[in-house]
């Protein structure tokens, strides 16, 4: 099957702190037809992400498809506190790397 890499087909890939404990990933899309193709394949999921970042899937606390905003979001545990010994960044602002590694089938029309 053919697929393609979410970096070919999202405008933004990121992340931020969502507090002390946590840290949210943000998936934009600038096109509908894109994002409603992707939103339609399944691929990306709560259980993607966790695969993507090798952690247990019950650290990913929450998962949802925004419409209105073509986007996708998910909050991930995070593993220390937000600038707490040993943490290594403490905004969260470079934690969406492993989204790269997600595939979505796609057929070209």
């Amino acid at each position: 099957m053919q697929t393609r890499n979410i970096c070919e087909l999202a405008r933004t890939i990121r992340s931020k702190n969502a507090g002390s404990f946590m840290i949210t990933l943000e998936i934009i899309f600038n096109d509908r037809e894109v994002y409603e193709r992707v939103k339609a394949t399944g691929a990306i999921t709560a259980e993607a992400i966790a695969e993507a970042y090798r952690i247990p899937a019950e650290q990913v606390l929450d998962f949802m498809y925004y419409d209105p905003g073509m986007g996708i979001k998910a909050n991930l545990r995070r593993a220390s506190a937000s600038g707490g010994p040993g943490e290594t960044d403490v905004y969260g602002c470079q934690q969406y790397a492993p989204l790269f590694a997600l595939e979505i089938p796609w057929v070209d029309r």
